[in-house]
């Protein structure tokens, strides 16, 4: 079977797996300066697996398009002026604020309708 007529989702998690316990590799990764060098790595692993993955394949396809982003310190997800969502979840992304909005009132839940 041809790897490279799977879906790319599926060719991405076969690199994923194949990368668990892959130590030189591994190290490689956590030598890199930045996301491109990832990459780098990244696709000469695909390539010696027969993957056949692109560079874009591998930018936009999680799990590893979230570990380009966490390297080059860009979060996934950003509220307001670009912080990173966990640098905001002890405030719950307001400024000045310790927990609770408005002193000690309670805060109140919306239970949705399903």
């Amino acid at each position: 079977m041809d790897l490279r007529t799977l879906p790319v989702s599926q060719r991405v998690n076969l690199l994923v797996k194949a990368l668990d316990g892959a130590k030189r590799t591994n190290e490689a990764l956590a030598r890199c300066q930045d996301g491109e060098a990832m990459l780098d790595v990244l696709l000469d692993a695909s390539s010696r697996l027969g993957l056949g993955l692109s560079r874009r394949d591998l930018e936009n396809t999680p799990p590893i398009r979230d570990w380009i982003w966490w390297k080059n310190k860009e979060a996934p997800l950003t509220i307001g002026d670009r912080k990173p969502r966990y640098q905001q979840d002890g405030g719950q992304g307001r400024a000045g604020s310790s927990g609770s909005a408005e002193g000690d009132k309670p805060r109140r839940r919306f239970l949705g309708l399903f």
